[in-house]
C-alpha cells in the first residue's frame, strides 16, 4: 500500500482572510493497484497497458477497487475544516423555486418546476395560464434514491397521448411508457433498451425511436455501432416494431434519427457514422407506398430539416457555408443542385428556431446571442433586443401559436423567462428567480488573449466587482474545446457560490467548439486537437500575467472531452496550476472507440488503428500514456460515476491508478466514483450538491485554504 503524508503548505503570498496556522497531517493510504501484463501492438509498437483488468465493470475485483478508491477519498475529504460550511451555503442558495418555459399540448399548458432542493425536476400542467397547475409526472417517486430520472416526454399529435423515457442510474439506455395524457393510466407495455433516441409521434397512431441491438457483455461498456429507426405501432409488442431504417449493412451508421413534421407529412430520417457530419432522407407519409428518397448521401455536412410548408422543405445546413445557412427546396427534387438560399450565410454561426410561422434566428457574435426574426420568405423582419449581452434559448412553437417563450441568462444573472408576442416582435418578463444572490455585486469581462500560434481566443472573467488583482485570488479555468459545442454564458449556482468566496470563474471558447463555426471545429481535431490544448495552457498564462492569479490559486476543470482537456493540460504543464479536476474524461486515446458508442467520437480525434502517423499523434498526448514517474503532478481529484456508458469509468480508473503509481511529492491524487450514476443528466440535485462541496472542498484545501475565504455569506444561514 502507497502512503502519503501530507502537510498542506502555507504560501508566501496570502489572502487577508487566510488563516496561516500550521495545518493538520493528513495521511493517504492509497489503496493497491495490481498491475497485470497486458500489451497491445500499434504499427509493430508494443503499448503497456498494465490497469486492463479495471476496464472490467462487472468484475468483482473492480467492485473492490472502487470501494477501496472511495474510502481513500472520502476520508480525506472528511478532514476538510469547512466542507460542512460549504455544503449549508451552497444548499442554501440552490433552494429557490426554478421554472421551465411553458409549452402547449391539447388542451393543457405543461411545464417544469422545482421547489429548490427537490432531487429531480416535476412536470405540471394547467388549462389556462390563470388556473391552478396539477403534477402531472413527478420523478422524484420514480425511485427511492431519486436516481431513476426523467429523459424526455413527447406528446402525441393532439396531446391526448404521451410516451415519456426515464434513465436508471443515470445510464443511457432507456425505458419508455405510455400513458392516456387524461388520466395518466399506462396504455400498454413499457419499451424497453432504447438508446440516444427521441420519441416522434406519427398522428395519434404510433412513434418512431432508435437504438442498437443490446450488447453481448457489459451494456455499460460494450461497443455499440449500428443504431437502427423503428416504428412501434400503438397497442402492438415491442418485438413486432418495424425497422425503418439501419437494419441492413448498406445502412449502417452509428446514429440514426427519425423525425416526423409538424403536419405529419413527411417522415426525416438523419444518418451518421460520427458527431459531425449526416446523411438526410426523406419520406410522403401521406402516401404508404413511396419510398424514401435521398436528400444527401454524404456525411461531409450537417443539415437538417427545420420546417415545411406543404412540399416546400426548410433545410439548415453547413454545406458550402461553414457558420449555416437556411436553404429552401421542393420534396419531390431535393438535394443540393436543386437548393435556394433563404438566409444567406453570415460571418456569424446561425441557429435557427420556428414559431409561429416564423424563423427566429441566433447567431453567436463571440459567443454572445443576437436573435432575428424572418417570415418564410426569407424577409428580416426585426431584431429581438435581448435584456443584455448573455445567452438567448427556446424561440420555438408550433406554427399555430401567436405567442412563444424565451430564456435569457448570463454568468451572473440566473436564468429568466420571456414571453413574445410573434406578430408584433414585443415581449415582457414572464418570469424571474427570486435568489438569495446579486448579479450587481458581479462582473463579466470578455478578453481576447493570443494562443501559442497567435491565434486570439475569446474568454469571460466573472467575479465581485473591486476584485484586487494581486495574484493570490482563487481561480478555476473551465474548458471544453470539441464537438462543434460552444460555451455561452449561462448562470450557475454552483459558480455563484465560488465566485461568493472570492473566486474567479473564467471560461475560454477554444478550438474545436462552434463558437467561429466549422473552421473554428476543425481547427482543434485530428492532429491539431494539440491547439486545444495550446490555448487552454495558453488562457492560463494569460491570467497569470495579468495578476488574477497564480499557479498557486489556479484550478483547471473541464468534463467529457473537457476532462480529456484538463488530463492533457495537467499531464503537459503540471507546474502550471495547483489542482486539477477532470470529470468523466476521455483519458485513454488508444482505446476509447472499443467502447459503447466511442468510435463515433473519431471525426474529432481520429483512431490509433487508422494510421502510424495518428496513432503517433494520439499516443503523444493521451493522458494515461503520458503520466511520469519524477514528477510532481498537481492535487487531483478525478470525478466519474460508476454507471456512464457514455465515457466509461475505465478512463478514470485507469488514469487514477497511473498518478497513484508514478506522483512524485505532496500534492493528492484521488478519484471519487459517484455510485449508481451516469455521465451527468439526470443526477439527483442532493448528489449535485454533494460533487460540487467535494470538488470546492478539495480544490480549496489545496490551495492552502483552512476556513473559507467569506465566511460572512454564511452568517444568517440556519440549521
Amino acid at each position: 500500500m502507497k502512503t502519503l503524508i501530507l502537510i498542506p503548505l502555507v504560501g508566501i503570498l496570502m489572502l487577508a482572510s487566510m488563516n496561516t496556522q500550521k495545518k493538520d497531517t493528513i495521511i493517504l493510504n492509497y489503496p493497491n493497484t495490481k498491475k497485470i501484463d497486458s500489451v497491445d501492438t500499434y504499427f509493430g509498437i508494443k503499448i503497456q497497458d498494465p490497469f486492463r483488468w479495471l476496464e472490467d465493470d462487472r468484475s468483482p475485483e473492480t467492485e473492490n477497487w472502487v470501494k477501496e478508491q472511495n474510502e481513500t477519498t472520502f476520508n480525506y475529504l472528511d478532514k476538510i475544516p469547512f466542507r460542512k460550511e460549504l455544503k449549508k451555503r451552497l444548499e442554501q442558495l440552490w433552494n429557490f423555486k426554478k421554472l421551465g418555459s411553458p409549452f402547449k399540448e391539447g388542451d393543457y399548458i405543461y411545464f417544469f418546476k422545482n421547489d429548490g432542493l427537490q432531487n429531480q425536476n416535476v412536470l405540471y400542467r394547467k388549462k389556462a395560464e390563470e388556473a391552478e397547475a396539477e403534477v402531472f409526472l413527478d420523478p422524484n417517486s420514480f425511485s427511492e434514491d431519486a436516481t431513476t430520472s426523467l429523459a424526455g416526454i413527447n406528446f402525441s399529435k393532439d396531446g391526448s397521448i404521451a410516451a415519456y423515457s426515464i434513465s436508471e442510474g443515470g445510464s443511457d439506455w432507456r425505458k419508455v411508457i405510455v400513458i392516456n395524457a387524461e388520466n395518466k393510466s399506462i396504455v400498454e407495455d413499457t419499451l424497453v433498451d432504447i438508446k440516444f433516441s427521441g420519441v416522434s409521434w406519427k398522428g395519434n397512431e404510433g412513434f418512431f425511436y432508435s437504438s442498437y441491438d443490446k450488447p453481448e457483455g457489459s451494456e455499460l461498456s460494450a461497443k455499440t455501432d449500428q443504431h437502427k429507426l423503428y416504428y412501434h405501432k400503438l397497442g402492438t409488442p415491442q418485438k413486432s416494431d418495424e425497422v425503418v431504417f439501419g437494419g441492413i449493412l448498406a445502412q449502417k451508421h452509428r446514429y440514426v434519427g427519425g423525425y416526423v413534421t409538424e403536419d405529419d407529412r413527411y417522415l426525416i430520417i438523419s444518418a451518421a457514422v460520427s458527431t459531425s457530419g449526416n446523411k438526410l432522407f426523406i419520406k410522403d407519409l401521406t402516401h404508404p407506398e413511396s419510398q424514401l428518397m435521398t436528400i444527401l448521401d454524404t456525411t461531409d455536412s450537417d443539415s437538417q430539416i427545420i420546417d415545411n410548408v406543404g412540399s416546400k422543405l426548410f433545410i439548415l445546413t453547413n454545406r458550402d457555408a461553414p457558420n449555416k445557412k437556411v436553404v429552401t427546396v421542393e420534396a419531390e427534387n431535393p438535394t443540393p443542385e436543386h437548393w435556394t438560399d433563404l438566409i444567406p450565410e453570415t460571418q456569424n454561426v446561425l441557429s435557427v428556431g420556428t414559431g409561429g410561422g416564423y424563423f427566429f434566428a441566433e447567431y453567436m457574435v463571440d459567443a454572445i446571442s443576437k436573435v432575428y426574426q424572418y417570415d418564410n420568405q426569407g424577409k428580416m423582419l426585426r431584431e429581438i433586443l435581448l435584456p443584455g449581452l448573455g445567452s438567448a434559448g427556446g424561440f420555438g412553437g408550433k406554427k399555430k401559436e401567436t405567442e412563444l417563450y424565451f430564456t435569457f441568462t448570463n454568468y451572473n444573472n440566473p436564468e429568466s423567462i420571456y414571453k413574445l408576442d410573434i406578430n408584433a416582435g414585443d415581449y415582457t418578463l414572464y418570469w424571474k428567480p427570486e435568489i438569495d444572490f446579486n448579479p450587481k455585486d458581479y462582473v463579466s469581462t470578455q478578453v481576447f488573449y493570443p494562443s501559442k500560434d497567435g491565434t486570439k481566443i475569446p474568454m469571460m472573467i466573472t467575479h465581485k466587482k473591486g476584485l484586487l488583482l494581486n495574484r493570490q485570488n482563487p481561480t478555476i479555468l473551465y474548458g471544453y474545446g470539441g464537438f462543434n459545442i460552444s460555451l455561452t454564458p449561462t448562470f450557475s449556482v454552483i459558480n455563484a457560490v465560488w465566485m461568493e468566496q472570492g473566486g474567479i470563474y473564467a471560461v475560454p471558447n477554444l478550438r474545436g467548439g462552434g463558437e467561429y463555426g466549422k473552421q473554428w471545429h476543425d481547427a482543434g481535431i485530428k492532429t491539431k486537437k494539440q491547439n486545444v490544448f495550446d490555448d487552454f495552457i495558453a488562457a492560463a498564462e494569460y491570467l497569470i500575467a495579468e495578476k488574477y492569479t497564480s499557479s498557486d490559486y489556479l484550478a483547471i476543470k473541464g468534463g467529457s472531452n473537457g476532462g480529456l482537456l484538463v488530463g492533457a493540460t495537467m499531464t503537459q504543464r503540471p507546474d502550471l496550476m495547483k489542482v486539477a479536476l477532470p470529470a468523466v474524461g476521455v483519458l485513454d486515446m488508444l482505446r476509447y472507440h472499443t467502447f459503447t458508442a466511442g468510435a463515433g467520437w473519431a471525426y474529432d480525434y481520429g483512431t490509433s488503428e487508422d494510421n502510424l502517423e495518428m496513432f503517433n499523434y494520439l499516443k503523444g498526448y493521451s493522458p494515461i500514456h503520458n503520466v511520469r514517474k519524477g514528477i510532481e503532478y498537481p492535487a487531483t481529484m478525478i470525478t466519474t460515476g460508476d454507471h456512464d456508458d457514455r465515457v466509461v469509468p475505465a478512463h478514470s480508473f485507469k488514469f487514477a491508478a497511473e498518478l497513484q503509481d508514478k506522483q512524485t511529492g505532496e500534492n493528492p491524487t484521488l478519484i471519487r466514483i459517484e455510485v449508481n450514476a451516469g455521465h451527468g443528466a439526470g443526477t439527483p440535485v442532493s448528489k449535485t450538491i454533494e460533487q460540487n462541496v467535494d470538488i470546492f472542498g478539495f480544490t480549496l484545501f489545496n490551495m492552502g485554504f483552512k476556513e473559507l475565504p467569506n465566511k460572512g455569506v454564511l452568517k444568517d444561514f440556519k440549521d
